[in-house]
């Protein structure tokens, strides 16, 4: 690798999940400002195809996905090895000065064929509390490692370690609450409540929201509804705001996450590093409901920092009740004092500046410089990061 690159290609591996893509597409943005070349290497998941289209200023790649699933080894290494060789051909023609991968198992082959084949420098950003499989055998080979959290950097065997928060695209950040929900088509003067289980929706938020509904249509039949149901459950949550007379707009997926956010006064969702960040930049009061599947339950431990923080209330799927839901949605939305409380702890998890971070750290290590982000434990002042 040459120093003083000054228009180096870069490769962003973050397929798979709205929660890896994205980050990728925050840093890619801003590798871009810096006049990088920047591809995204993404899956053929509908997610990845339906988010891309509205990203601009990259090139879009789409290699074989990868996922770890139980009774499927063969299925995986083979998927492995395809997505691999697929990359390595792409770098062939198109060599990459960097690779950084945002997580999941789809990341690892295209930043393995670019280390490897091209001599790149590696680099990847863990979100979550725990990392993934994907990334704790990815971090053996990368020559630095982002967290959102400062505790994931000890679970990981990378070199060198920074904690830079998790990045959130620019367009995530308070913005006048009647305005969007104007341009969501509702009414600027009625509570909103948002309903979302990720870029895939989830089937768990929607059953106990669902089990709450007619508690809801007698406490609160002035508030609307947003659902982001997933595509499965689309026309039975439908059905069910009908059947008790709720206004509610019901979406499968939906790509205007910040318009979403900024409509709402409360949230129910899932514990997704991504999505938690979101809602600190939006300055969202939530009822996280972490995904009980989850590899390493890491959705438990990003709910419960936020939550032991002030910045959100946890609910367990398993043990929830319809009337606590109900409960913690009213208080979160009706409460003043309880608002403005959660708002403040939400700031202080915050990072406007990681996608930043991330983007110049890579480009100063292709340079030769040293890196200047923050090591694990200097962000110890922000109560957000402590381990």
């Amino acid at each position: 690798m040459h120093a003083n690159v000054t228009s180096p290609r870069i490769a962003i591996a973050c397929g798979g999940t709205g929660g890896h893509l994205f980050p990728g597409i925050a840093v890619a943005q801003q590798l871009a400002a810096r006049g990088c070349r920047v591809t995204l290497l993404i899956s053929p998941k509908d997610v990845d195809q339906q988010a891309v289209k509205s990203a601009s200023g990259f090139e879009i790649v789409t290699l074989p996905a990868v996922a770890l699933q139980s009774g499927s080894r063969l299925a995986f290494f083979r998927g492995f090895a395809k997505s691999f060789f697929a990359a390595r051909k792409y770098f062939k023609a198109h060599p990459p000065q960097a690779a950084l991968a945002m997580g999941g198992f789809t990341s690892v082959p295209p930043v393995l064929a670019a280390k490897w084949s091209c001599g790149a420098k590696a680099f990847l950003h863990e979100s979550n509390t725990i990392p993934g499989r994907a990334n704790r055998v990815l971090s053996r080979f990368v020559d630095c490692a982002f967290v959102g959290f400062s505790e994931a950097a000890s679970r990981l065997k990378s070199r060198r370690s920074q904690v830079t928060g998790t990045p959130v695209r620019p367009q995530f950040q308070p913005r006048e609450v009647a305005d969007a929900r104007r341009a969501l088509g509702f009414d600027s003067a009625r509570p909103l409540a948002l309903v979302m289980g990720g870029s895939q929706g989830a089937s768990g938020v929607n059953e106990l929201v669902l089990r709450a509904l007619p508690l809801l249509a007698k406490s609160v039949p002035q508030w609307q509804w947003l659902h982001l149901s997933g595509p499965n459950d689309a026309e039975k949550v439908r059905a069910a705001y009908r059947a008790v007379e709720l206004t509610a707009v019901v979406h499968p997926f939906f790509a205007d996450m910040e318009v979403a956010l900024a409509s709402a006064d409360v949230v129910v969702t899932r514990a997704g590093a991504s999505s938690l960040a979101e809602l600190a930049a939006m300055r969202l009061p939530a009822v996280l409901v972490p995904l009980p599947t989850a590899a390493d339950n890491h959705q438990l431990f990003n709910a419960r920092a936020f939550s032991q923080s002030g910045a959100a209330r946890l609910l367990e799927q398993k043990t929830s009740s319809p009337e606590e839901l109900v409960r913690q949605l009213r208080e979160l939305a009706e409460n003043t004092a309880v608002r403005s409380t959660m708002q403040a702890a939400l700031a202080k998890w915050h990072a406007p500046n990681a996608a930043t971070e991330i983007a110049e750290n890579i480009l100063k290590t292709l340079n030769g410089a040293t890196a200047t982000a923050p090591e694990v434990g200097a962000m110890k002042h922000n109560p957000g990061f402590v381990a």
